[in-house]
């Protein structure tokens, strides 16, 4: 048998769901959440690739008003002048932040290393905020920013919309009823390669014009430009301190139906089996046993979730167990005591044997909109249901595999609690780094 072609593409999916540097450290106010009135004013940090998508999607809700835009490439930004009559445009989103006061959102579609700079400071400011995947490059990061949102009571967003989607959902709802019994282990794999094994380039170059370097490093370390794509526009994923590998980009999105389906809380420990980062770029070929503590939709005490990138896949005797001919290049198989499920990213799910569920009928579900859900939330019509306190747990384990990557063949033990590593001191310094000097960021520095 031949699995069928993913019936959502990424693009039908968000098609269908589309009804100058401030020399001063920025320093937020700590201001509360109010609610908005009925035009939602809007600012998008970010003007192309995903941030365009975002931002469009957003805009052109009738009840939403695209107020501003911040992007370090002026070149990416000013187009939207035509689509937007009236946005203003700005390179440094803190002049943005200081100047655009009467705002009640934003979309923080970045670099993943200024997702927490940039949310925070907005949420100090008593702002809502969509923040696309993962919510932070550090973990650190991500406990503050979803503390902060519990305390001020915002309305927030991570960006991982196939949540939203149907597929998804009727995942997330055999597995709670049962259908394929009580969930022994589950194996989950991508085949990007966001990794790559070469030294730093030896040279300088000249940044593009309207493009500021100094801004784009953000909280960083300083150091030179390398053109030809090697940070910017989308490079950046591969480097230790600006993305967060293969696992970061897409762990999020793979992880959200089984951490949704199980209701899975913190891991107990993270083992990396597969290669290390080097000095300044992350390894492709990742392999990451998790053990979770058990829930009421599991077999036992614990279960493990196995991580897979690259080349990588699941073991044999678990492909066997799905009856096809062509594996998806990304998605999971839930093992249970009855049955067994895979999910393809984005597409139905699939029950076997086959012979056993020839005459299962899928449970009918809808497709929802990600982006009509944050905004109807912060409307008060609702709930965002990747809110941070869902999406944060989430993130923190997701990025816990890339520490883990950092000490391969080393069972680490975590405690969730106290944000720490039980066993590896050295393991610790990696959950919290620190901002460039004159970029501190109240609740981060």
């Amino acid at each position: 048998m031949i699995l069928p072609k993913n019936r959502f593409s990424r693009r039908e999916f968000l098609r269908g769901a589309a009804v100058a540097t401030l020399a001063a450290p920025f320093v937020s106010r700590n201001l509360f959440a109010s609610p908005p009135s009925e035009t939602i004013l809007h600012a998008s940090i970010g003007a192309s690739r995903q941030a365009g998508s975002d931002l469009q999607l957003i805009a052109h809700h009738p009840f939403v008003k695209l107020v501003a835009i911040a992007d370090v490439d002026s070149t990416k930004s000013a187009p939207w002048k035509e689509k937007f009559p009236g946005v203003r445009i700005y390179q440094d989103w803190r002049e943005l932040l200081e100047k655009e006061k009467q705002l009640d959102t934003l979309n923080i579609s970045t670099p993943d290393h200024m997702h927490a700079p940039i949310a925070m400071s907005a949420m100090q400011l008593g702002k809502h905020v969509y923040v696309q995947k993962p919510l932070t490059h550090d973990i650190y990061e991500t406990r503050q920013l979803t503390n902060v949102a519990r305390q001020k009571k915002l309305v927030t967003q991570m960006g991982i919309q196939i949540h939203s989607n149907s597929a998804y959902h009727q995942a997330v709802q055999l597995v709670r009823e049962g259908v394929i019994g009580k969930i022994m282990e589950v194996h989950s794999w991508c085949g990007k390669g966001w990794g790559d094994p070469a030294s730093l380039p030896d040279r300088r170059d000249t940044p593009p014009d309207g493009f500021n370097w100094d801004l784009w490093l953000g909280v960083a370390a300083g150091r030179h430009f390398i053109g030809e794509s090697y940070y910017h526009p989308q490079n950046w994923r591969k480097r230790l301190d600006f993305g967060t590998g293969t696992f970061g980009d897409m762990g999020c999105h793979i992880f959200d139906p089984v951490f949704n389906a199980l209701e899975l809380t913190a891991p107990a420990s993270i083992r990396s089996e597969g290669p290390s980062p080097n000095q300044w770029n992350w390894a492709s070929d990742a392999l990451v046993r998790y053990v979770f503590p058990g829930t009421k939709h599991t077999a036992g005490e614990t279960i493990s979730v196995m991580w897979y990138d690259g080349v990588k896949r699941p073991p044999q005797e678990v492909l066997s167990l799905v009856t096809i001919e062509r594996l998806p290049g990304t998605g999971s198989i839930f093992v249970g005591t009855k049955g067994v499920m895979l999910l393809p990213h984005i597409s139905r799910p699939r029950l076997f044997p086959a012979d056993q569920f020839a005459d299962f009928q899928l449970p009918a579900v809808e497709d929802g909109n990600h982006y009509t859900e944050f905004l109807e939330a912060v409307r008060g019509n609702g709930k965002a249901t990747t809110n941070f306190d869902y999406s944060g747990p989430l993130t923190e384990a997701v990025l816990l595999g890339g520490v883990a990557s950092r000490f391969p063949d080393t069972t680490l033990q975590w405690d969730s609690k106290a944000l720490k590593f039980q066993n590896l001191a050295d393991a610790n310094a990696l959950l919290r780094r620190k901002y460039r000097k004159g970029w501190d960021v109240e609740g981060l520095s």
